[in-house]
């Protein structure tokens, strides 16, 4: 079998070394990390990191300096998703059951004793407001407990478990924001298509509207300022990029123009909690870049990135006294590692490698590239060629991402190089309606599934098919959630160009789409019928970009999978486009996962679904497969 695979790569234009040099078994790319999330204590003398335990991720503290660790939890039936120091001696976070995505909000002490449900609320998804970091037994929290629609705003004292309203949502608010003394004083209005901003002087009196506005522009309130008395937002009102100002809520104007990008949104902003200081401004171009305005983190910066040359560098995490932190260094060819730096010592710590069984040697670069669409917009996206190419002729997977409003960026990716070391070359483009180009960029997509929005994808094809990297007869499309959508759309709307597809948890029928949104995403109906259609008025514009009712359009082999717990894309819509596909007598395989939601997080589903895709690719593509 392997010596066959290998023939099919050769004949695919792929180098392959002899046949007894194996790619790395796909278990590698998709285990779960070593250690990751790692957290820096307040007082700068632990860490709490996740890592895995009976195939799970679990919260483990660690004290600086020592090589033994406290597993804190024992979860066994899903992953902790995030953690967090509350104090010194205190760790919270988040768990779901099944992939509802309903979170309970957990506390231990850091020893692993003391564990409790803090919010033990049947089918009540819990969010963080605020983590009160300068506050020890206290968070702010928000509830859909009263309504599933919205969240209201609780007090939770951490030793008692007590809960305390801080402010009732009156049904349209979207978000909360605190000031720097942890009082509630801002929150972000929508009656779907129209955005508020709305804003008080000080806890315990109402919001007054400083501002209204379509929700195609707007205000978006990043932090006070360190008195606590104006705000720093990115803003894309009367311009087409957001940038970061000083907004004055008692004259509502714009002040000082903080920081601005030519070429993409800024949405970010970085600053000192101790010196109370603004320090710099994060954005993405073709990867993470960094503008500072303080000279004491650019020196930082440049002590991290010359310790580290080759890998980008981010601060994860600090200690109060801002003398110690927590790194993350990677790249696109590697997860990275972690890293321990003390700022007074001037001694960097290595903790621990993300991934250490993928040698970055074997990984495939991951290059910025850009082409035309048939209108005219430029294309921004990355292409992986697998090692050893010649880069022609090759077999291809397309990747569209989800969102869809959301936006691919550089950086290490595991399916990704997964594909790579199975001999495909792999294109992810931002399409029209990424975010993070500007507001025109983004409205062009409205409307547009399985038209501009597909095109941008088509055209992607035809560049690589144009530029000789692509095989026309061996293309394939993968994509989940939004991106599954678009297989489907690309089988349906293209059917001569793909010679298959995998669908992992997409969209099939855009009316059932909108009638199942999970009730939190209530406020964004109206928002959501603007952007992709309203079913009630623009029935004939659904039906025709809903692949499901274009089933018969669909030749190629197609693979399914589903969470059976999905709350943002029920199981409906691949029963849906399943069950018209094998009435037709279609090859299409189907894979159902009943203790998971939106995407596998439980290890061996992963591997279960990676597995089905290797096999799939390796016949219809001709790529490896052991």
């Amino acid at each position: 079998m392997l010596f066959a695979s290998a023939m099919l790569l050769v004949m695919a234009g792929v180098t392959v070394a002899r046949a007894d040099e194996r790619p790395l078994p796909l278990e590698s790319f998709f285990r779960n990390p070593e250690k990751m999330g790692f957290q820096i204590s307040p007082d700068g003398t632990r860490i709490l990191y996740l890592a895995p335990w009976e195939r799970r991720l679990n919260v483990h503290v660690q004290t600086i300096g020592e090589d033994s660790a406290v597993r804190v939890t024992s979860a066994t039936e899903r992953d902790i998703i995030a953690c967090l120091w509350s104090g010194n001696d205190r760790i919270v976070y988040l768990q779901d059951k099944g992939g509802d995505e309903n979170y309970h909000l957990f506390s231990a002490k850091a020893d692993g004793s003391g564990a409790r449900d803090l919010t033990p609320f049947d089918g009540v998804r819990t969010t963080i407001v605020d983590p009160l970091e300068e506050k020890d037994d206290e968070m702010l929290v928000g509830l859909n407990r009263r309504d599933p629609t919205v969240f209201d705003v609780y007090r939770l004292n951490l030793d008692s478990g007590e809960l305390s309203l801080v402010e009732e949502n009156p049904g349209d608010i979207g978000s909360w924001m605190t000031d720097h003394d942890g009082k509630l004083r801002v929150a972000v209005k929508s009656d779907g298509v129209n955005t508020s901003l709305l804003y008080r002087e000080r806890e315990g009196i109402p919001f007054r509207t400083l501002l209204t506005t379509d929700f195609r522009e707007g205000v978006s309130p990043l932090f006070f300022t360190f008195d606590n008395k104006k705000l720093y937002v990115s803003s894309n009102l009367g311009r087409d990029k957001s940038a970061i100002f000083l907004f004055d809520p008692e004259t509502v104007k714009h002040e000082e123009l903080i920081f601005e990008h030519p070429e993409v949104d800024v949405g970010s902003l970085m600053y000192s909690k101790k010196r109370k200081v603004i320090t710099g401004a994060a954005f993405v171009t073709d990867r993470l870049k960094y503008h500072f305005f303080d000279d004491e983190r650019r020196a930082l910066q440049d002590e991290l990135e010359s310790l580290l040359p080759g890998y980008q560098v981010r601060v994860s995490s600090m200690n109060r006294d801002e003398d110690k932190a927590l790194l993350r260094a990677n790249s696109d060819r590697t997860a990275g590692a972690y890293y321990f730096y003390d700022m007074a010592k001037k001694k960097l710590t290595k903790l621990e490698d993300v991934a250490p069984w993928l040698p970055e040697d074997k990984m495939a670069p991951m290059k910025a590239v850009s082409y035309k669409s048939r209108d005219g917009l430029t294309i921004h996206g990355y292409l992986t060629i697998p090692l050893g190419s010649d880069g022609k002729n090759l077999p291809v997977v397309i990747h569209p991402h989800g969102g869809p409003w959301l936006r691919d960026v550089w950086g290490f990716d595991a399916e990704v190089q997964f594909l790579a070391s199975r001999g495909l070359a792999v294109l992810q483009m931002n399409f029209r309606g990424s975010t993070g180009y500007g507001r025109a960029f983004w409205e062009a997509s409205f409307k547009q599934w399985g038209r501009a929005m597909q095109d941008d994808i088509t055209d992607g094809v035809k560049w690589l098919v144009d530029s000789g990297v692509a095989d026309p007869k061996r293309v394939a499309i993968y994509g989940g959630s939004y991106g599954g959508y678009a297989v489907l759309a690309g089988l349906t709307f293209t059917p001569d160009l793909y010679a298959c597809g995998v669908d992992y948890v997409g969209v099939s029928n855009l009316f059932t789409l909108l009638e199942a949104i999970p009730p939190y995403w209530e406020l964004e109906r109206k928002m959501m019928y603007e952007q992709i259609g309203d079913p009630e008025t623009e029935q004939d514009l659904l039906r025709a970009a809903s692949p499901v009712f274009h089933a018969d359009n669909i030749k190629a082999p197609l693979l399914v999978a589903q969470g059976a717990n999905d709350p943002r894309v029920k199981k409906a819509e691949s029963d849906q486009i399943v069950e018209a596909l094998k009435k037709r007598g279609i090859d299409v395989e189907y894979m159902v996962k009943e203790n998971e939601g939106h995407g596998f997080l439980n290890e061996e589903n992963r591997f279960d679904f990676y597995r089905a895709m290797e096999r799939f690719f390796s016949k219809h593509l001709g790529s490896y497969s052991e």
